[in-house]
């Protein structure tokens, strides 16, 4: 894929084929270098300076579609928000190849021109006193944009809750 010189590369601290954070999908998941919000306690600090990883290149993000094409049903960003038309690009890759997509951002909500092209969003900044997408008090919220469903009850293990 050719870029005009105008795209700014976001870069990723690490890459990982995932099961567990996006509900129902195998995901080829991102944590994005240079997050601006560093939320107390966060478990991805050691990805907040900007120049720490390897660019995420259009051409990098097509390889990668390719080396596990028939293997994946979803991409995943953690970050990424704060440079959306750089992340739209990847996200139009993704939804090209005939993937879902995700965003995880410590933010409340997002540019509606981002949203579109994500079929799950993952908001809230993480606060430790309130838990995560697995605790029934957590503030996140997990939603599935193609029903606009609420599916953080998907995260939380039942019998951890049950009586006896």
């Amino acid at each position: 894929m050719k870029t005009d010189t105008t795209y700014s590369y976001l870069r990723f601290s690490a890459e990982q084929v995932v099961l567990q954070e996006v509900p129902g999908e195998v995901a080829l998941a991102f944590t994005i270098s240079g997050c601006p919000l560093r939320c107390r306690g966060c478990h991805s600090a050691d990805s907040w300076p900007a120049e720490r990883g390897t660019p995420l290149t259009p051409e990098y993000l097509q390889q990668r579609l390719n080396d596990y094409q028939g293997l994946l049903t979803c991409v995943l960003f953690l970050g990424g928000e704060w440079q959306p038309q750089t992340l739209k690009v990847l996200l139009t890759i993704a939804r090209n190849n005939g993937l879902a997509t995700c965003l995880y951002t410590g933010l409340e909500q997002i540019p509606a021109d981002l949203e579109v092209l994500l079929s799950y969003l993952k908001t809230g900044p993480w606060v430790a006193e309130l838990g995560g997408l697995n605790s029934p008090t957590t503030n996140q919220r997990m939603l599935d944009l193609r029903t606009r469903e609420l599916i953080n009850y998907r995260f939380i293990d039942d019998s951890e809750y049950s009586p006896g």
